[in-house]
């Protein structure tokens, strides 16, 4: 008798294995979300969750359709999987007795092979972009805050927060950053914060964050994380960004996702939510 395929358990494995080697999937160094790995069909960029789990930049496509384009898998290949939220409609009776849909998200996978693993076609070439990162974090953050009535601040400290009581995210003077990058990555993480917000994506409680080290303290914390990191290199920003303990930082995370393996589906998904919010898509 065979396991059940879990969904959930191979994704996790999947990031696991990740920060065993010592890479840290979530400050992946992407040329930009939209120009990370995508579909060679729709030319769309897969999802924060999948650019985590795909293991190149560039085109993706399943085996039917680089068939298609007229190209084969080398014998020995191996695919990798993109995962996608399927609803599915059921009724069900409520409290009341009355009939109602439910729409239910159902996560579903398929099998992807990367460029490199095909003979027969050709990359596209890379359209080239004039990107000016800073100008335009700038603009992302100018934009965010006035359009939510955030109240920003950036001031002389060795403190960066987001308070949901007073909605206002308050991160270290610019000139307190030997790399500016790093300003934007911090501003980024406490911004990301912000949007979970009860007017906004309703993530947290207005009155505190929940407790250091506790279950819902590190998803949000995941959330951020991805959030920031996202955001930079959809800016097309790098950071010099190193933690002070990094074998202490991948052990915590590691025990998070061995305890639940929904984990990083669930923050990845926040977080994609939360970017999309912050830009106004």
């Amino acid at each position: 008798m065979t396991n059940k395929f879990d969904i959930y358990q191979t994704i996790t494995d999947r990031i696991i294995e990740q920060l065993k080697s010592g890479h840290i999937p979530w400050s992946k160094p992407w040329r930009g979300v939209r120009s990370g790995a995508f579909n060679r069909i729709s030319k769309q960029p897969y999802s924060l969750l999948n650019q985590m789990l795909l293991k190149h930049d560039g085109e993706y496509a399943s085996f039917k359709q680089w068939k298609e384009l007229g190209g084969h898998i080398r014998k020995g290949e191996k695919s990798e999987i993109v995962v996608y939220w399927n609803i599915i409609d059921k009724e069900v009776t409520n409290k009341d007795g009355e009939k109602e849909v439910k729409h239910i998200p159902i996560l579903k996978y398929y099998n992807v092979f990367h460029i490199s693993q095909v003979e027969g076609v050709e990359p596209l070439e890379k359209p080239l972009t004039d990107l000016k990162p800073i100008d335009n974090a700038e603009k992302v953050i100018t934009d965010y805050v006035s359009r939510e009535s955030i109240n920003y601040k950036e001031t002389i400290s060795n403190k960066a927060y987001y308070s949901p009581v007073m909605d206002a995210v308050v991160v270290p003077s610019k000139k307190q950053y030997t790399n500016i990058n790093d300003f934007y990555a911090t501003a980024f993480h406490e911004l990301t914060h912000s949007t979970g917000h009860k007017t906004r994506l309703a993530r947290i409680s207005t009155k505190e964050i929940a407790a250091f080290g506790s279950h819902e303290y590190s998803k949000e914390e995941l959330v951020a994380e991805i959030g920031s990191a996202s955001l930079l290199n959809l800016l097309g920003l790098e950071t010099s960004k190193t933690f002070k303990n990094t074998t202490a930082y991948i052990q915590s995370w590691l025990q998070v996702l061995k305890n639940d393996n929904r984990f990083i589906v669930s923050a990845a998904s926040k977080a994609e939510k939360a970017v999309n919010y912050i830009l106004g898509e």
